[in-house]
């Protein structure tokens, strides 16, 4: 189990799981969407959320300004979530808009509070666990969508669930973080999703 554990890590890595939600939600609820235009959607966001911050990170690589792709350092995790943070806000206001995809919209919007509130902690010499972040707000999106769209999609849930505490148990083993940094995290996850599913629910 302790070999199989890290690989919950590389999964849900926080890189990928714009692309888990924006698959949930282009596929999965019986959107009115034309498939060549869920596509179109699902090939934008990989380039712009996986593409682009892969090749940022290999750049970043190359020069010594981080060491891994899991970040363990506090001084290398600010010029990421930086970057990032620009990325959505060009997604949100260029390609998931809030006329065209209203619910995945918030869903990044959320992610980019999130983002912001985890880099401005890193100031305060606080690390949280962006893991756990991600995966919580996975999670209450796809709760979020089956509340909105009044679908039984029970299982997801439980998958994500369970997600949610094999993430926390990879990362422990792993050494990367805290309890008290995975909890940060799953709140700062969370609580922006939540707030912004207030605007369409």
């Amino acid at each position: 189990m302790k070999k199989i554990l890290p690989l919950f890590s590389y999964i849900f890595h926080p890189v990928f799981i714009s692309v888990y939600a924006t698959l949930f939600y282009l596929f999965s609820n019986n959107s009115y969407f034309l498939t060549t235009e869920k596509y179109f959607v699902l090939l934008q966001v990989i380039i712009i959320t996986v593409l682009l911050p892969i090749l940022f990170f290999l750049g970043l690589r190359s020069t010594g300004k981080i060491s891994s792709a899991m970040a363990p350092l506090i001084a290398e995790r600010k010029i990421p979530l930086v970057f990032q943070s620009f990325l959505i806000i060009f997604l949100v206001r260029r390609n998931i808009t809030i006329d065209r995809y209203p619910e995945l919209h918030f869903f990044f919007l959320g992610a980019l509070f999130s983002t912001l509130i985890a880099l401005l902690l890193l100031f305060a010499k606080m690390k949280t666990s962006l893991h756990m972040l991600g995966i919580s707000a996975l999670t209450f999106f796809v709760l979020g969508l089956n509340l909105h769209f009044q679908t039984q999609n029970t299982f997801s849930l439980v998958f994500l669930i369970l997600m949610n505490g094999f993430v926390a148990s990879s990362r422990l083993e792993m050494k990367a973080h805290t309890v008290k940094e995975l909890i940060l995290g799953f709140l700062i996850g969370i609580i922006p999703q939540v707030l912004f599913m207030y605007l369409w629910l």
